[in-house]
């Protein structure tokens, strides 16, 4: 007989820790364990640490024993002996206690049985909770990665059990790896596609949370499976170091591809969420990136998807922007821009495809879901540009300008597209540029970006030219005064806020200010404008008196209105009535406001004339009615009626550029001078504002364009002489009006230089004598600054 077969039959014979493990188990499993007898195990462990490693590997042997003969009462009592073993023990001799717990929680999850499961779970959760003195080198979690995250998926009776339980043990893989630097394995994409979307299957399910909203939040948190794996998830991205971030992010991507959450988009976007909030702050452009990318790989998805995709990228952003967004500026721009040029076109389609009858109501469809792809792109581009810092937020304006297509360019051809294209893009700068405060008016509208936007001023779309005249609002608007000038209107006085200009914003005025009237000159008188663009023409007229005009701005603004008014009562060019009508409401409406800024009562008190007088005679030339009611058609009633008037001479000159040479727009004369005459500033008769119509009017008007001709071919004369004409001829034209200039100045120093009368008189000298000739004083004529 052997020594071990001995052993077994001679209790005695047996080694302590056995004889302790076996006292642990009562003869009836359903009497629990043996609590007095565990506290001498637990006692002999500590005080015997180097035998953890046979009691456990004891331990392990029966429970396996037990798992086989379904004896499942005596694996309770085994796990819960381990359990306090794990509690009680913390020495470095546990390490191989450790082995042998994991290969009995393993045995357990391998099992079909939930009950055994979810008792394997607990006891790994138990130990994920125990904080080691020293890291372990040579432990692996890939088997309970797996399992856990099979029993997440699990299809059994009670789904839910199961699913909790997985839940918690991969949040206890989770606790117990992300902090050892040794277990940086779990990082790795093979591990992250089991993790993320185990949690994000249990997240999509949460109505039991939602259906008890009066139910304790630690009480919900512990039985409904969806906020457990989202407190996992919140929990595993908290932890995720900058070069982990990536693997983190593209399973939850691919889960959303694979189960089609972007369609509706309403999980994505929690899902997002949960990860910008969860995440390092420093980290948030990883994310922004990748969102970007997988936008990429789905450019020629259904709108739909693509749309779900950007507002996500809108959630993104939103959360960053408030942050650090690191150097992913421009590319998120970039992308967003790329994708809604590629929308306009899926928009527009083929032509031929798109004049098929039996693909109408699809395209329709088609054109309409691409119209939410565009609207949330504008959104994003919007919403990231808003909350950019100042310096940013220029750039930014920069680059989208860029991105438009404008005349002088390849794409200067006006087809759908590019027009489509131009609003889209125009709408974009709009939402970048809401809210932007510049401090000086150079840093708002560089020459790169306001040539562009003048440009586009100029096209026949009357859209176009209103998303221009509202991103001038927006990037002259420093002080939130739009609101108040809403609407063209006139009446009592507004609350604006004003501060003085500034030297910058005056040598910007002086620069470019004549460019800025030029503009707003040139699309008053649109055949295509509509009373949208007579209010956004009205508000950025008073925006620039608010926020840009000194003295000499305002005289440019009073000769701007008038020379507006003079051209609709000349109407050279056949203007429609309404036009005319809308520019000289636009002008009384523009001319009032200014009164009421300068307060200069001969002023205010000839335009309230005025405006009383049109709503008397001609209400149709003012904002109130031109808008609201049938414009008339007689276009002698405009010659009829009593007009505002400066005390000023100006010529406003326009000099066409060359892009207004393009063949895109209609033709232009060559120079058009406008002269507005010095009135007085009361009011002219009725009886002699009317025009007889005779033969001599009809002369004069005929004499007047042979005078224009005349003065054209002398200029062409002029020009043809000094581009053809020798230089030494040249020389002596030139040398003959200096000469002529000399003469005059002569005369002029003459009178100046010589010395006036004296009472004493003047001093002749006759054959050698002196003579005095007194002159009397009322003969004396003295300068008018001596005169009182």
């Amino acid at each position: 007989m052997y020594v071990s077969d001995l052993c077994g039959c001679c209790g005695p014979l047996r080694p302590r820790y056995k004889r302790l493990v076996d006292n642990i188990f009562p003869e009836d499993p359903k009497d629990g364990l043996v609590k007095s007898d565990m506290e001498k195990l637990t006692f002999y462990a500590v005080s015997a640490p180097e035998k953890l490693d046979r009691i456990g590997a004891y331990l392990a042997e029966r429970l396996s024993r037990d798992v086989v003969r379904h004896r499942y009462g005596y694996v309770v009592i085994a796990m819960e002996a381990l359990d306090q073993l794990l509690m009680a023990c913390h020495s470095q001799s546990i390490k191989p206690f450790v082995e042998s717990f994991l290969h009995m929680v393993a045995k357990l999850l391998e099992s079909r049985e939930p009950d055994l499961q979810v008792l394997g779970t607990n006891s790994f959760v138990k130990f994920a909770n125990i904080e080691e003195d020293t890291p372990s080198y040579h432990r692996r979690y890939d088997f309970f990665v797996s399992q856990f995250s099979a029993m997440c998926h699990s299809t059994h009776e009670d789904p839910e059990t199961c699913s909790r339980s997985g839940i918690k043990g991969l949040q206890g893989v989770v606790r117990k790896t992300v902090n050892d630097e040794l277990q940086a394995i779990i990082w790795e994409p093979q591990h992250m596609d089991k993790l993320i979307p185990s949690m994000l299957f249990n997240m999509q399910d949460n109505e039991d949370s939602e259906s008890s909203p009066l139910q304790n939040i630690a009480t919900v948190c512990e039985e409904n499976p969806a906020s457990l794996a989202e407190s996992c998830f919140r929990e595993l991205l908290g932890r995720a170091a900058y070069g982990n971030m990536n693997n983190a992010v593209h399973p939850v991507l691919v889960h959303l591809d694979n189960h089609r959450l972007w369609d509706p988009n309403d999980f994505a976007v929690s899902c997002f969420r949960i990860i910008m909030y969860s995440i390092q702050a420093q980290h948030s452009h990883h994310v922004i990136q990748q969102v970007l990318s997988h936008l990429d790989t789905h450019s020629k998805n259904t709108p739909r998807v693509r749309a779900g995709i950007v507002q996500v990228l809108l959630e993104t952003v939103a959360i960053a922007a408030k942050g650090s967004i690191g150097p992913t500026v421009l590319e998120v721009f970039n992308t967003l821009l790329k994708h809604l040029r590629m929308s306009v076109d899926f928009e527009l389609g083929d032509g031929s495809r798109r004049n098929s009858a039996s693909s109408l109501s699809s395209t329709r469809t088609k054109e309409s879901e691409e119209r939410i792809v565009q609207n949330a792109i504008i959104q994003t581009i919007g919403f990231f540009g808003g909350n950019l810092p100042d310096y940013q937020r220029a750039e930014v304006m920069m680059f989208i300008m860029g991105k438009v297509p404008v005349y002088g360019t390849p794409c200067h051809t006006l087809d759908t597209g590019t027009k489509r294209i131009q609003a889209m893009l125009l709408s974009s700068l709009i939402m970048v540029t809401s809210g932007f405060k510049c401090k000086t008016m150079c840093a708002g509208l560089p020459v790169a970006f306001l040539e562009p936007l003048c440009s586009i001023s100029l096209m026949e779309d009357s859209e176009l030219r209103q998303l221009v005249l509202e991103i001038l609002h927006n990037i002259i608007d420093r002080h939130d005064n739009r609101a108040k000038l809403r609407g063209i209107r006139y009446g009592s006085a507004l609350k604006i806020k004003r501060e003085k200009i500034s030297k910058q914003d005056v040598v910007f005025m002086k620069k470019h200010g004549q460019q800025l009237y030029r503009h707003i000159y040139l699309g008053c008188k649109e055949e295509d404008n509509v009373e949208k663009n007579f209010e956004l023409l009205f508000t950025a007229l008073a925006l620039i008196t608010i926020e840009l005009a000194n003295e000499e701005v305002m005289i440019d603004l009073i000769r701007l209105s008038i020379a507006l008014q003079d051209m609709v009562l000349a109407n050279e060019e056949n203007m429609p009535m309404f036009i005319r009508c809308g520019i000289m409401a636009l002008v009384a409406a523009y001319l009032n406001f200014l009164s009421q800024m300068i307060a200069n009562p001969p002023f205010c008190q000839h335009v309230s004339k005025v405006i009383e007088m049109r709503n008397l005679d001609a209400p149709y030339l003012l904002p109130e009615h031109v808008f609201r009611e049938k414009c008339v058609s007689n276009p002698c009633m405009i010659r009829n009626i009593s007009v505002l008037k400066a005390w000023i001479i100006y010529i406003f000159d326009f000099r066409p550029t060359e892009e207004d040479r393009l063949p895109r727009r209609k033709s232009f004369v060559d120079t058009i001078s406008l002269q507005v005459d010095i009135l007085s500033n009361s009011l002219p008769d009725q009886s002699q504002l009317a025009e007889e119509i005779t033969f001599e009017t009809l002369k004069k008007a005929i004499d007047t364009t042979g005078l224009e001709e005349q003065e054209r071919e002398r200029r062409r004369q002029v020009m043809e002489k000094f581009q053809k004409a020798p230089f030494e001829e040249i020389a002596a034209h030139c040398e003959s009006k200096a000469n002529m200039l000399h003469d005059r100045l002569a005369q002029i120093f003459e009178l100046t230089i010589r010395p006036p009368p004296s009472p004493s008189g003047t001093v002749t000298v006759t054959s050698g004598h002196a003579q005095y000739q007194s002159v009397p004083v009322y003969e004396m004529k003295f300068p008018d600054l001596c005169v009182y």
